[in-house]
Formats: C-alpha cells, structure tokens, sequence
C-alpha cells in the first residue's frame, strides 16, 4: 500500500520546511509515504528547498498553470508512480499534516473513495465573518448541485483512492475542488468527510485577489461542471423559465383584447412571442446537449480504459526491468 502526499506550490519557500516536517512517513496500514512536490513556475528557491527538504518527487510547470491544472498534473504523476492513495494538501502549511492518517482512514477501512477535511471554518479564528457565511453557502450549493453532503467543499485538504482517481477529470483552469465533489456526486462515487485541524494564517490566499472575483469564478466552475453532466434538466428549467416569462405578456394583451382595447397593446405579442419562441428553441438546445453528454460518457470511460492500461504497461515494464537486473 503506497500514499503519496502531493503538494501544488507557487513560491512557497518560507513554509515549504514545515508543510514538508509535519507529514508523517510512518502511517499504520501504509507501507510506503512520498511526497511530491509540483512546482508552479515558482520565481524563488522553492525546487531548492524541497531537493534539500528530500522530497521523493519534484515536477516542474516550465510557467504557472494554476492551482487545478498542477493538481491534475500531480494527480496523473500519482498514479503513474503506483500511489494506492494519493493526499493533496497546500504548500502554505494551512493544513495539519498530522491529520494524514486520520484522513486517509476511511479509505484503508474501504468506507470511502474520496475523504475531504473539514476545517470547521466557524471555528477558525483568521477567518473573517464574510469568509465563513461564502464557504456555508458555497458548501450548501456543492451539496445541492453534487448529492453529496460535504460541510467544506472548497477544502483542498483531500485524500482519494487509486480508483477514484482513475475516474476523475478536471477541467476547470481556476479551482478543482468543487469540480471533484460534482464530478464524485455524478459518478456515485462514496465521498465522507472528517473535522481536521488547521494552522495559523501564514499569507493571504494567491487563488483570487477579490471575494467578488471569487465568487464570480466559483459559481461559473460550478455552473459549469453542473451543465456538462447534467444538460437536460438545465436547459429544460432556463428554458421554462423563458417561456412562462413569455406567456405573461400574451396574456396581457389577450385580457386588452377581450375587453375591447387591444390596439394599443400588439408590442406584448411581440415580446411574449420572442421570449417563447426563445424557450422552445432552449428546449431543442437541451436535447442536443443531452446527446452530447451521452458522448461525453463514452468518452470518459474510454479514457479511464486508456489510463488503465498505460497504467498497466508502464507497471510490466517496471517489473521486467527489475527481473533483467536480477
């Protein structure tokens, strides 16, 4: 049974050290712990400092692709190098590393694919009060758009099985932790979570630079991802939407017809007519995304396959290079 902690960074030379410290390399259930490190295009002496911290592993973004694009990075090189379990925290050291063999647990005991730490953000203290009520309401929308019940959706403080990992694909270019807990919900994929403790502030957060702009790229991920499994259902309620707006002014001019002063008011029909003829049309779109979401399906399944049996292969040819060396 091997874990590898991974760890996206982006110039996190001052709390690198510690993150790497507070990791525990002796799990019980674990036989092997690694830690690789995927360096963002950092512009200080972040690779310096994991080669001397030892780290197992260190891949490099020749420039900074973001938080999702490096974790999806660091999620393919974990099943590449065999991880059973693969634990994503940050390089900030905002996480308790110690908690590992808490988060891991449900995993081993084969409850669950994905375990997400629960920061009991009510609870910390560097955390201002607009922070807490858009992580309540973000979670609460994760939980209504996903079917799972996740207290702390956006906590990148995560631990997902080998198979579960083999069935996720992030997309998204801005933050993949509520992408994942969609995706999970959709793929009936069993996800806990568990209260996990977290360390003092040690900078401000380089994922967004407004809580507007946040919020903005938050709700589009989320909207997003929701539209790409589910289609149908969207388009069918945008598209009812329109048309029951459109309805409202059609019968506005029928009742001026009926009592004798329709002349004035034919520029209802208009707009109604458009506004109607707009959710049939958004009715059609949604068939044709539902369609396409079908494809969408095969689609990942043959590129699980595919991962699968790269997966395998590169396996084989491991073992046949150990037996030429005996």
């Amino acid at each position: 049974m091997k874990l590898i902690v991974q760890i996206p960074c982006f110039n996190e030379e001052n709390t690198l050290p510690q993150t790497v410290k507070d990791i525990p390399r002796q799990i019980p259930g674990v036989d092997k712990v690694e830690i690789l490190i995927i360096d963002d295009g950092s512009t200080d002496r972040t690779v310096e400092i994991a080669r001397n911290l030892g780290v197992d592993h260190i891949i490099c973004n020749k420039r900074n692709q973001g938080l999702a694009r490096s974790f999806r990075v660091g999620l393919d090189a974990c099943l590449h190098l065999g991880a059973d379990i693969i634990v994503n925290t940050d390089g900030d050291n905002q996480y308790a590393g110690w908690d590992i063999p808490k988060l891991i647990q449900p995993i081993l005991a084969k409850e669950a694919d994905m375990v997400v730490g629960d920061r009991q953000t009510g609870n910390v203290a560097h955390f201002s009060l607009i922070k807490k009520i858009l992580q309540k309401w973000g979670s609460s929308a994760v939980r209504n758009l996903s079917g799972i019940n996740i207290p702390d959706a956006v906590s990148g403080f995560r631990a997902i099985s080998r198979e579960a990992a083999l069935q996720i694909n992030i997309v998204s270019s801005f933050s993949y932790t509520t992408e994942m807990l969609i995706q999970a919900g959709k793929k009936n994929l069993n996800v806990v979570s568990i209260p996990v403790e977290t360390n003092d502030k040690t900078r401000e957060s380089r994922l967004f630079t407004s809580i507007p702009q946040f919020i903005e790229r938050q709700l589009s991920t989320m909207l997003r991802i929701y539209t790409m499994y589910q289609p149908l259902r969207v388009f069918f309620f945008t598209g009812t939407f329109l048309l029951v707006i459109g309805i409202i002014p059609i019968l506005r001019f029928l009742y001026f017809y009926m009592i004798g002063e329709g002349d004035g008011h034919i520029q209802s029909v208009i707009i109604g007519g458009v506004l109607s003829m707009m959710g049939f049309l958004t009715y059609l779109v949604g068939l044709v995304a539902d369609i396409i979401n079908f494809n969408r399906q095969l689609i990942e399944m043959t590129l699980e396959r595919v991962r699968r049996l790269e997966l395998s292969d590169a396996h084989n040819s491991n073992n046949t290079k150990m037996t030429d060396g005996i």
